[in-house]
């Protein structure tokens, strides 16, 4: 059983939650996720099948697409509805003008600072362990992208809006920090993430549907190659082939549409349409000789 599984996470589940009833019902330990979602969260959470999981490291790096709701006027130290409230402030008379302004200024490369109630590591520490004994250390930001901010809806104290992210992004950290620069406090009520990379919604099952389809053995996985759809994809010549599967990497002149390929570009060399290896095209390495492309990853015929 190799291929992608798009699971839409219900509210009160970690990601490892998911992964491990996943397992049961697939009765396959080779399970990985692309992205954590925090128990708060529901939506897309795609999981990697099988030989699927050798592509996890190509595919964790895309940007995410999300439904929040941020509520102002209090701070929790989770920076979501899950934490305890820390801090309270009035909220300013926003008009919807205002409000726009404020959202559209976070568009484009902004700093975050990691919250403490998150996985990041500090001398082999997670943050999250040391919140949970009350202690609070030093983070430093970190430069996160944000492509597209929309408000959705404004029913005071709550703000409904849309964004699209890149990795690394903490929603909820951007809604405490939209609340400083509407003039109050905020944290996340509600969130949903509606897309991770090229799997959205539309891809997405319910647990109940997942273990439905299980009982009638119906489980039905994206192939292959419907994670590798973003990249360039090069049909490498049947000659080419043979050597490909030895870990011998092909010459540009065997790889069809190599010649419109940049230096350093990650391509997927496919055999019949089929997924072959994942590669860096590299025409002028000088410790290998031998072929045009830097072999990531190479995934043996069926």
């Amino acid at each position: 059983m190799n291929g992608f599984l798009v699971i839409d996470k219900p509210g009160g589940m970690t990601s490892h939650d998911v992964v491990a009833r996943a397992r049961r019902l697939l009765k396959t330990r080779r399970i990985g996720h692309l992205g954590t979602l925090d128990p708060l969260a529901t939506g897309v959470l795609p999981l990697a099948i099988g030989t699927a999981t050798r592509l996890v490291e190509f595919l964790g790096s895309d940007d995410k697409a999300y439904a929040a709701t941020m509520k102002l006027g209090e701070e929790t130290d989770t920076q979501d509805a899950e934490g305890s409230v820390i801090g309270a402030a009035p909220m300013p008379a926003l008009t919807t003008v205002e409000i726009d302004r404020v959202f559209a200024s976070f568009v484009g490369i902004i700093r975050q600072q990691p919250p403490m109630y998150s996985a990041v590591k500090i001398g082999g520490i997670p943050l999250y362990r040391l919140a949970r004994k009350g202690i609070d250390v030093a983070r430093q930001e970190r430069e996160v992208t944000i492509f597209h901010l929309q408000v959705l809806a404004v029913e005071l104290p709550f703000i409904r809006f849309y964004v699209e992210c890149s990795k690394g992004t903490y929603v909820r950290t951007l809604c405490r920090d939209l609340g400083k620069a509407l003039g109050s406090l905020a944290h996340l009520h509600a969130l949903r993430r509606t897309r991770s990379g090229i799997f959205s919604l539309d891809d997405a099952r319910s647990l109940e549907k997942l273990e439905e389809d299980g009982r009638l053995s119906q489980v039905k996985l994206l192939p292959l190659e419907e994670g590798i759809r973003k990249f360039p994809q090069l049909e490498v010549a049947p000659h080419a082939c043979l050597l490909l599967e030895h870990g011998i990497p092909p010459q540009a002149t065997a790889v069809n549409g190599a010649g419109n390929c940049r230096e350093g570009e990650l391509v997927a060399l496919t055999r019949e349409g089929r997924l072959a290896a994942m590669a860096r095209f590299a025409p002028n390495r000088s410790q290998e000789k031998r072929g045009d492309f830097e072999l990531l990853r190479v995934f043996t015929a069926p």
